[in-house]
Parts: structure tokens; sequence; C-alpha cells
């Protein structure tokens, strides 16, 4: 007597897109560290001022997107999974390495040493946005046949990236010199980068809610 094999395949669990929440997070980090490098209502240290955006460095946009990236592999977005994690992970380290219990200092500090320590400091954190400029850099690539707002915010980054690179790479951003101001461009550019970030994050929120007011992010073929 033939027995019959019933076969039950359990559906996988929907998965939210992590999109815009990955793009939150990372737009209030940016948006709250740049506006200290911008020195934007900030007007003092951006080193000093900066350390304000720590807990959301460590919390927000490191925690948040890197749980928004493993989210993404799930969904099979390796594009998303890539950028989320990797950018989680920089928030991450610009948390520890801010925080004086792991040796962050303001500006004062490193000017009070010796003046070999200050420009180790300033060719390290050069070569630190170096490698973030490279990698955004590539992630722009991938951006190119998605849609313009995401177009948008990374090419904005790499140019926020290069400026900072820039700048550290000319010396400690101290008033009146050349490095502090390449420091506010990358600042400036920052917060723009947060806005269109916010942008994109929004339009992804009321897409998913079938609002009838949608955003739009021009879709490129």
């Amino acid at each position: 007597m033939a027995q019959a094999i019933e076969r039950t395949e359990v559906a996988a669990p929907a998965v939210a897109n992590p999109a815009p929440l990955g793009l939150s997070a990372f737009a209030l980090t940016t948006f709250v560290l740049s506006a200290a490098n911008a020195q934007f209502i900030f007007h003092g240290d951006p080193i000093a001022t900066g350390n304000i955006a720590l807990g959301l460095a460590a919390f927000y946009g490191g925690l948040v997107q890197l749980i928004a990236g493993i989210q993404e592999f799930r969904n099979n977005n390796t594009f998303g999974a890539t950028a989320f994690c990797s950018y989680g992970g920089f928030w991450l380290a610009v948390a520890v390495t801010l925080t004086p219990l792991f040796g962050g200092k303001s500006l004062v500090d490193l000017t009070a040493g010796a003046p070999a320590s200050a420009a180790d400091i300033s060719a390290g954190a050069g070569m630190f946005f170096l490698g973030w400029t490279i990698f955004t850099g590539l992630m722009f690539l991938g951006t190119l046949r998605s849609n313009l707002a995401l177009i948008g915010v990374f090419f904005l980054l790499f140019l926020t990236f290069l400026a900072l690179t820039i700048g550290w790479f000319s010396g400690v951003p101290l008033p009146g010199t050349g490095a502090l101001t390449w420091v506010n461009i990358g600042g400036w550019l920052g917060i723009i980068t947060a806005l269109i970030a916010w942008y994109t994050a929004l339009a992804g929120v009321l897409a998913s809610t079938k609002s009838a007011f949608q955003l739009p992010v021009f879709p490129m073929g």
C-alpha cells in the first residue's frame, strides 16, 4: 500500500524593510557630529563638542544600524547589509575612539603635548577617514542603478569623508588653520548628507504605510 508523504513548507516570516531605520540612525548621528565639525550652533573645539554625539554613535548610529544591517541580510539585500553593518561599525569605532576612557582628547589636549604627538594623531585620523572615503566611493558605485535619493546620500557622504580626510592630513584643526576650514566644510557636507538620508528614510516609511502622501526617490533604470 503506497504511503502518501506530505511535505509541509513553512513560510519564512515576513521581515519589515529595515532601510528606513538604518538611514534614520545614520542621519541623526551624522547630523549631530557634523554640526560640531561645522561649528554650527557649537562654537568651540570640534572634538570636544563632538563628544555630545558619543551616546548616539554607540547606540543609535552604531548598534541600531548594525541591527538594520543584519535584517538586510535576511532580506537578501547585500548592498544594504554591507552598508548598514559597515557604517554601524564606523560609529561604534568613533564612539570608542572619542571616549576619554580609551584616550579621547580635545584639541587643547592634543596641542599641550609634544608637537610630534599631535602630528601623529592628525595623521592617524586622516588615515582613518581616508579608509572610509575609499569604502564610501566603492559603495557609491553600488547605488548608481538604485534611485537618485540614495545616490545623493552616498555621493555627499563621499565628499564629507574626503573633506575630513584633507582636513586631518593638513594637521590638527585649530582656529585659523586650513585644517579647521576643511573640517568645517566636511561638517556642512555631513549636515546636507543627513538631511537627504532623513528624506530617503521618510520616503521608505511612507511607502510602507501606503500613505496617500508619498515622497519621490526618482528610481533609476
